[in-house]
């Protein structure tokens, strides 16, 4: 009678133990996801302020830096003389001076056989995603990739090159680069039909988010299921319409 009273006394606890435990798991993970950003975010910004202390703190003379009359170390300085730094390059280089000066640089960078590749491709790099007229990616939008009836995400950056529209001719182009999940940074820069690019209006940002996140951080489901149902509509119509009458060339008409 002992054992069977303590074998009931046990399958009593065990329902309230383990919700205990469930209770506890779920607050883990609660604290987990409030403080996990938080903590990540922070240190990225400890980090990126750091770093660039470390770049430009040796540069400032010891009678600026605040260390001389402060008994404590004071993150952040060389951040803002950085700062400081690039909007006074920046007014110098509004002049007639300045671009005198930036002019002969160019120059010599230009003249160097190795250096001179790096420079052109950073400028453009920098001048693209820095320039007033917003020269970043206008569109988000889908196309059938690796095959029907799978859909990538991809963004639409304009046109294609003058000398590639004329190349290839036909369809009117679009230019779209279709990114790598989860690293955006790779992909693939494609030059296609844009009959067959599925415009969404899904922002840029969440677009970005999407491919980052591997599909799970995603803007409305319902949404969603909507563009996929509509991408699947037009693509059936397209393969619906009968293609045009092709010319016959010139040896079916000798023949």
């Amino acid at each position: 009678m002992d054992d069977e009273d303590d074998h009931s006394l046990f399958s009593a606890l065990e329902p309230t133990s383990s919700h205990f435990l469930a209770r506890l798991r779920g607050y883990f993970l609660t604290g987990l996801i409030i403080v996990g950003p938080v903590a990540i975010t922070i240190y990225v910004v400890w980090w990126f302020i750091n770093l660039v202390d470390g770049w430009v703190k040796p540069l400032i003379p010891n009678s600026y830096l605040p260390e001389n009359f402060l008994p404590f170390n004071v993150p952040g300085v060389g951040l803002i003389f950085g700062i400081v730094g690039l909007m006074l390059i920046g007014a110098l280089a509004a002049n007639l001076f300045g671009r005198t000066i930036v002019s002969y640089g160019v120059i010599l960078l230009d003249r160097m056989p190795v250096v001179r590749g790096v420079y052109r491709l950073l400028k453009q790099i920098f001048t693209t995603v820095f320039s007033k007229q917003g020269t970043s990616f206008k569109r988000v939008g889908l196309i059938e990739f690796p095959r029907r009836g799978l859909y990538v995400i991809v963004f639409v950056s304009g046109d294609p090159p003058g000398e590639i529209r004329e190349k290839l001719g036909g369809d009117e182009l679009m230019s779209v680069f279709m990114p790598n999940a989860p690293n955006p940074t790779t992909g693939f820069v494609m030059f296609m039909p844009a009959k067959d690019v599925i415009l969404l209006d899904m922002a840029i940002d969440d677009g970005a988010k999407l491919v980052i996140s591997a599909g799970l951080v995603a803007p409305k489901q319902s949404k969603l299921k909507q563009l996929a149902e509509e991408a699947k509509k037009m693509s059936a119509s397209n393969e619906a319409i009968p293609p045009k009458d092709v010319p016959p060339t010139k040896e079916e008409t000798a023949a």
